[in-house]
């Protein structure tokens, strides 16, 4: 006659309370976590493609937090169960011989499944600029994390490669127990359920054949990952951007960045393919300007974390109907520093656009930094998004470079 263990800790033939409400409370967490995940990534095809409404958008974003916050509690639990697990007894196994070797391998995939997935989710999500934050007051970002979109799609790539082996794994599992219940009606089940001591049980098998399959498993797996991650992007060439003004300044580096808010959160991007032609003598001319400037940026090169694709297809950017936007300016001094004024050209439409901007001279190289804003709705933009709920109206501009005078 079989008895329970009541006990926290483990037994050489039971279970304790610990470990069983672990092992349920993952269990309970996976339910919710995987079809999240699946509806969420269907939502996100659906953005990419330019084919959800706004409530679609606002549904995939909160489905996505949501996941990502329990994927992080699975990671949690994870790291304890596995913690406690190797600091308690192993209950032998109810049946031996290939079963009780096949059990192991799983329970250890399972185990390395529990805390690769959502870690390689979390550092994903920290790498990633972008939108869906996770819920709890910590985790969008993590240390030597960096925002980078080749990291993130590594990660990402590896995150879906490992919930694969996860999927497995736990229809493995899934599926032993169920023949343990159904068809033995060993207690097997009923030993994790209830921590029912069984009557019988088998020697323990060697824990280092299953942790070493259950390793080159994950080598293999992550290996296919890796492969099937997509290369560092090349650098963008010059390409839609080009500018014809004269110009006596050279830029050596810079950037063109914009932060667009999704959600209510910040999102920042920036273009690769941009051109400068600076005319600029900080003596004042005669009509009190010190020079102009003539600005252009490929459109089609714009990098906005998760959203790139959204943000410069047919509803935004439109940047294979308008491949080049353009900001032609006069350049006066205004207070300590100076002010661009000119005609900013976007999607076929203009608007006057007035850039503050500082710069710092040294001999023959200049630092030059600026901020500015649009408003989405004067170029027809969104017009699928009439409220900010999903997007914002306002768009920040941010323009740094460093110049050297021409010869």
């Amino acid at each position: 006659m079989s008895t329970r263990v009541t006990t926290a800790t483990n037994t050489d033939r039971a279970y304790g309370w610990v470990e069983r409400a672990l092992h349920w409370a993952i269990a309970l967490l996976m339910l919710t976590v995987i079809p999240l995940g699946v509806i969420a990534h269907d939502g996100a095809a659906a953005i990419e493609a330019g084919a959800a409404s706004p409530e679609q958008v606002a549904r995939t974003v909160t489905l996505f937090s949501v996941h990502k916050t329990v994927g992080i509690a699975i990671f949690a639990l994870a790291v304890v169960r596995v913690l406690w697990a190797l600091a308690q007894p192993r209950p032998q196994p109810i049946q031996g011989g290939w079963e009780a070797t096949l059990a192991a391998i799983v329970h250890w995939l399972l185990y390395g499944s529990l805390i690769l997935v959502p870690l390689l989710g979390w550092t994903h999500h920290a790498a990633t600029e972008g939108y869906a934050p996770i819920l709890w007051p910590l985790g969008d970002e993590l240390p030597f994390v960096p925002n980078d979109a080749w990291l993130a799609d590594l990660l990402g790539t590896l995150h879906t490669t490992a919930a694969k082996v996860l999927a497995v794994a736990l229809l493995l599992h899934v599926a032993g127990a169920l023949k343990h219940a159904v068809i033995d009606r060993d207690g097997t089940l009923a030993r994790m359920v209830s921590g029912r001591v069984p009557a019988h049980v088998e020697r323990p098998h060697g824990k280092a054949l299953p942790a070493l399959a259950a390793a080159a498993v994950w080598a293999a797996a992550l290996g296919v990952g890796l492969w099937l991650a997509p290369p560092p992007a090349p650098a963008v060439a010059a390409g839609a951007a080009s500018v014809g003004a004269a110009s006596n300044w050279t830029v050596e580096e810079g950037s063109v960045s914009i932060t667009v808010t999704q959600l209510g959160s910040p999102v920042t991007g920036s273009f690769a393919d941009w051109q400068a032609a600076i005319d600029f003598d900080p003596a004042p001319r005669a009509d009190g300007t010190v020079g102009s400037v003539e600005v252009s940026v490929g459109t089609g090169s714009l990098a906005l974390g998760t959203v790139s694709q959204q943000a410069t297809g047919e509803a935004f950017l439109a940047s294979a109907a308008f491949p080049t936007a353009t900001y032609v300016a006069d350049l006066r001094p205004e207070g300590d520093g100076y002010v661009a004024e000119g005609t900013f050209a976007l999607r076929g439409v203009e608007v006057p656009l007035t850039l503050p901007f500082t710069l710092e001279i040294d001999g023959d190289r200049a630092v030059m930094g600026g901020a500015t804003a649009v408003d989405r709705r004067d170029f027809g933009m969104g017009e699928t998004y009439p409220d900010e709920s999903s997007v914002g109206f306002s768009v920040a501009i941010d323009v740094a470079l460093t110049a050297v005078r021409a010869e």
